[in-house]
């Protein structure tokens, strides 16, 4: 319970820890460099003094210059793989981990309040405590642990944004706050006013976590690849979700090229510890089982390929860090090496009576013979001498002694077999080996988040039942006093949490003290009742005094305009007769919204000719203005 609500403490100094504070930092430091470029840029330009363009020039060299640095710092923050790895002593293939967004810290107490004053008419200060735990809540979720509570944490936000863009946010109106948040990988910011930006970059961060996650994974045993399995194809799902709900995207990691190639990434990643299962559970002397792993390999490489082909797209081949690109790249031909490694073992090893049984049913059985067997091994050298020069050009791979070591052996050990099987009297020429077709067992699962998992109550929950109580909803208060009569106050209900004014008596006394059809019970007696069931609010009317009940209720818009209209019915035909035309008819089934017979001449109409807020009662107004004019001329 602790990590849901507070998150990680970020001043316990773990390796991650320190890593995502070096990025926060780098990442206000590239903001205001970007900001004093701008300056510098429009000062350029708008300046006609010879003396003061050299000046700013200068400065401008220096800014783009401080800002490459600043870059290639956060790059090398970003090619920090080791960091989220495993702590186990068996040697695994380090795996491409993806750091978190991050965002400034907001303040919406005054817009919240105010929102509450204007639209609910409540008194904001009575919601100090709700607003603080949002806020709270906000603020632990930028500092997630990097287990199962800090994903329940995004989670949990994640969903309050539901209830907080329900309450809040109306179609047309901004609730004027901003969302700052940072590119995961090139630290530039970018701010929205849109909820579905911030919402967006939750998202983004689920995934972010999936792929630390798994990540540290000990894929040394089966219950570490079964989890790292699971939180890749986690991820991935996270990224697909986004590129396919959110568009127009401010920040470039979350563009749909961007998206489309970290799915890609995480389903690469996913396939991989598919052949390393694989491989923990072969038998080292079983002709299938190797011939298995190679295709397992084969299908590894082929699909990294495909990553970095996403990879070299226009908008990403300098946007993605250099350490990716070259990670992809060597664990192509690594990958392709130990499916021609795993090749030559089967027909190597792989004798007796059993395997030549087996091989007899194999449509392949010519390829087996000695001068393939070298040939497939000659390739795997070739592949590995391949990945172990792709691994010594990139600066960051260099500093990587987990990935230089699965390398060496991988090389080492396709050596020491060629070197066993190799024949100084063997003049023969070395066949060409053929390409080993990939083929996998198990598919990759995406899985989209399931919010669900995590259940929460809406912070807000006391402004009122979110089916009327919401930004998108408008009404009127109004207090009314019943006295009981004989014949009882005069009124039907219906519902729960509020309860409806289903129906109102004519000349009871409901009517005459102003109750009104389609009217939601808010309070009685001053005790709120907006979520009470519908027999707590009929026990409380009926347990009323000599001196009545005190109502507190509303009506939302949608109901005074069916009522305004009805009773305006007859001007209406007038002004249609008068002004000849359909319009003003199209506007009343529009706010009716139902199919009216007016003597054949309104229409059912199924959009606005106004195009205008009906919510707002724009539509209403419209046809009041007609009504006092046609008054005045009747």
């Amino acid at each position: 319970l602790y990590s849901i609500t507070f998150g990680c403490d970020p001043l316990v100094l773990t390796q991650r820890s320190k890593l995502q504070q070096r990025r926060a930092k780098l990442n206000q430091q590239i903001n205001r460099e970007l900001r004093l470029r701008t300056g510098a840029e429009n000062l350029y330009r708008a300046t006609t003094n010879q003396k003061v363009k050299e000046t700013v020039s200068l400065e401008l060299s220096f800014v783009n210059s401080n800002l490459q640095l600043l870059k290639e710092e956060l790059e090398e923050l970003n090619s920090s793989m080791e960091v989220y790895q495993t702590d186990s002593e068996k040697v695994n293939v380090p795996m491409i981990p993806l750091g978190l967004k991050e965002t400034k810290e907001i303040d919406m107490t005054i817009p919240l309040q105010d929102f509450i004053s204007e639209h609910y008419g409540e008194d904001a200060s009575l919601y100090m405590a709700e607003i603080k735990e949002f806020m709270d809540l906000r603020q632990a979720m930028r500092t997630p642990s990097r287990n199962g509570a800090g994903l329940e944490l995004l989670m949990e936000y994640y969903n309050q944004l539901y209830f907080l863009d329900q309450r809040f946010f109306a179609p047309h109106k901004t609730l004027g706050v901003h969302f700052h948040w940072y590119d995961s990988l090139t630290g530039v910011p970018s701010f929205q006013r849109a909820l579905a930006f911030e919402k967006g970059s939750v998202l983004f961060n689920i995934g972010a976590l999936y792929t630390q996650i798994g990540a540290r994974q000990d894929r040394s045993t089966m219950p570490g690849i079964h989890n790292a399995i699971d939180a890749f194809q986690r991820a991935a799902g996270a990224f697909l979700y986004l590129q396919e709900n959110f568009s127009h995207a401010p920040s470039l990691d979350m563009s749909s090229p961007a998206l489309s190639m970290l799915v890609r990434l995480m389903v690469a990643q996913v396939q991989e510890c598919v052949c390393e299962r694989i491989t923990l559970t072969m038998e080292e002397d079983d002709l299938m089982s190797n011939l298995k792993a190679a295709q397992e390999a084969a299908r590894v490489s082929d699909v990294y390929s495909l990553v970095l082909q996403a990879m070299s797209v226009p908008l990403l081949k300098d946007y993605v860090p250099f350490s990716w690109i070259s990670v992809v790249q060597v664990k192509t031909q690594h990958f392709r090496a130990l499916a021609h490694y795993y090749t030559a073992i089967a027909l190597c090893d792989c004798t007796g009576e059993v395997c030549w049984e087996r091989l007899a049913e194999e449509p392949v059985r010519l390829i087996f013979n000695s001068h393939l067997r070298k040939a497939h091994l000659r390739k795997a050298i070739i592949r590995h001498e391949e990945a172990l020069r792709l691994h010594g050009v990139c600066k960051m791979l260099r500093k990587m002694d987990i990935l230089q070591e699965v390398l060496s052996y991988g090389h080492t050990r396709s050596l020491e077999k060629y070197s066993d099987i190799d024949q100084e009297d063997d003049f023969c020429e070395i066949a060409e080996a053929p390409e080993i077709q990939s083929h996998t067992h198990q598919k990759p699962d995406i899985q989209p988040p399931d919010f669900s998992l995590v259940r929460i109550t809406d912070i807000f929950h006391r402004l009122g039942p979110l089916s009327v109580f919401s930004a998108r909803n408008r009404w009127v208060g109004r207090h009314v006093c019943l006295i009981r009569e004989e014949t009882g106050l005069g009124l039907t209900l219906r519902g729960d949490s509020p309860v409806l004014v289903a129906g109102v008596l004519p000349g009871g006394c409901a009517a005459e003290a102003g109750l009104r059809e389609g009217d939601y019970i808010v309070t009685v007696n001053g005790s709120d009742c907006k979520w009470a069931e519908h027999a707590e609010v009929v026990r409380a009317l009926k347990s009323c005094s000599e001196r009545g009940v005190e109502l507190d209720v509303i009506t939302l818009h949608s109901h005074e305009c069916m009522r305004f209209l009805s009773l305006c019915m007859p001007e209406i035909r007038w002004w249609m007769l008068q002004d000849g035309s359909k319009t003003l008819l199209d506007k009343v089934a529009c706010c009716l919204k139902m199919s009216t017979g007016c003597n054949g001449w309104l229409q059912k109409s199924d959009y606005c000719p106004t195009h205008v807020d009906l919510s707002a009662c724009k539509c209403v107004d419209w046809i009041t203005d007609k009504i006092r004019f046609s008054a005045i001329i009747r």
